[in-house]
């Protein structure tokens, strides 16, 4: 067999065992061993590799970023920043039809800017958003649906932990990454909201809903305004502003950013051990769950470039006379089908190793790449069967709860829909990433 036969093989193989059930990092590490074994008809050659990228894979001091950003992501949840900002964020909004809705994507946007990870943004608002837009009257399928739709500003917003696993697997600058994310996050942000508005106009049978009435909730003053935003605007501060102040690197920010929400955290008394010892072992499992993965997928682009793949498909690619737009397109349209099984590092772990190469070769510019491939990605959290950030706020509804995952489907289509159109913005205009470079 080719060098070339045998890496579309492994392709053909990995989506089977995916399909079978079998974790990614698993099959990737699996797929990359046979691959070489089979390519260099040596098991000792595929056995060293196999050691080589379990130590250089993530040694790096970049990857320290990983934890530390997870674990500010994790205190901040607990911290009830959230639920401070949905409450500003609905006082400001009460007036407005669907302002309920509209609150919740302006929280989500602020938390966005402190936490980067989509579930934590999903968990946090399904427990402060759900219960008082049902209160208020509006139908479950919009309750749950935009809080599922507005928790993906968590990876686009900056700081984002896939931008960060972007920005590491095709050795781009995470700072630039984050700039490149914030209109496009702020055009998402406002594309809810102006829709969230129409349909409550034209679908108020979707929506449901009505505006607060001056006894609903107590007025808040300015003092109270300011006492729950100052911490949240002091955490962005120290974090973005540390980065593209050029005071931090990415890492320094992450555990700037940790050590700030902590003490942000105990300032306020809402951390306990109990709930630290918890982010704590949260913490290391999700990392270790991402390390896991970008282990594998550093196996598997060794074992595509030793089968030659990359340069054979990039020279078929200029060969076919396919336009770089085309290119681009195709690799959106396979993210956004995998996502229908896959969680959002996954997909990028298996299509980054193919498609860069190829669109490097092209031309193509690799940060407003990554903010393509954010969207892309991000469209699949919120699509069945897999649609991860549907089922998180299932599970953090409790068994008790009347909503059907199938209620969440449903509410969570239209932002789907509306990242969808961001998407092809973003695509047709790619000053809308590049602009603050």
């Amino acid at each position: 067999m080719s060098g070339v036969e045998i890496a579309l093989g492994s392709v053909a193989l990995m989506l089977v065992l995916i399909y079978a059930g079998l974790h990614v990092a698993i099959a990737l590490i699996l797929v990359s061993f046979i691959g070489v074994w089979v390519l260099k008809d040596n098991f000792d050659l595929a056995a060293n590799m196999l050691v080589v990228a379990f130590k250089d894979s993530i040694t790096d001091q970049l990857f320290g970023v990983v934890p530390l950003f997870v674990l500010m992501g994790l205190v901040v949840s607990i911290s009830g920043m959230g639920r401070d900002t949905f409450d500003v964020a609905q006082q400001a909004f009460r007036r407005i039809r669907g302002g309920l809705g509209v609150a919740t994507v302006a929280a989500n946007a602020v938390f966005a800017a402190i936490t980067g990870i989509s579930i934590a943004s999903a968990a946090v608002f399904t427990k402060v958003a759900v219960p008082e837009m049902r209160a208020r009257g509006y139908t479950p399928e919009f309750s749950v649906g935009v809080v599922a739709g507005s928790s993906v500003l968590g990876m686009l917003i900056p700081p984002s932990l896939l931008f960060i696993l972007y920005g590491i697997l095709t050795e781009q600058s995470v700072g630039s990454l984050f700039i490149a994310g914030v209109l496009p996050g702020l055009l998402l942000a406002v594309t809810y909201s102006i829709g969230i508005v129409a349909m409550a106009h034209l679908r108020p049978g979707f929506v449901g809903g009505q505006m607060a009435q001056e006894f609903d909730a107590p007025h808040m003053g300015w003092g109270e305004i300011a006492a729950k935003l100052l911490p949240i605007a002091a955490l962005v501060a120290l974090v973005l502003g540390g980065i593209y102040g050029g005071l931090f690197t990415p890492t320094e920010a992450g555990g700037a950013g940790a050590a700030g929400a902590l003490a942000i955290a105990i300032v306020k008394r809402r951390l306990n051990w109990r709930d630290f010892w918890q982010v704590l072992v949260q913490t290391g499992h999700t990392t270790a769950s991402i390390c896991f993965l970008i282990i594998g997928a550093s196996l598997y682009s060794r074992m595509l470039a030793f089968t030659g793949m990359p340069g054979w498909l990039g020279r078929t690619v200029l060969e076919a006379g396919f336009s770089t737009e085309g290119v681009v397109l195709a690799m959106v349209v396979v993210m956004v089908l995998l996502g229908t099984i896959l969680d959002s590092s996954s997909i990028m772990l298996l299509v980054l190793p193919i498609a860069v190469p190829i669109l490097n070769g092209l031309g193509v510019d690799l940060i407003w790449l990554g903010v393509i491939a954010i969207l892309a990605v991000e469209i699949g959290l919120l699509t069945p069967p897999f649609g991860i950030a549907v089922y998180v706020i299932k599970s953090t509804l409790g068994p008790d709860s009347d909503i059907t995952l199938g209620q969440i489907f449903c509410g969570a289509a239209p932002f789907a829909l509306m990242m969808l159109f961001v998407l092809a913005l973003v695509f047709l205009f790619p000053a809308i990433a590049t602009a603050l470079l």
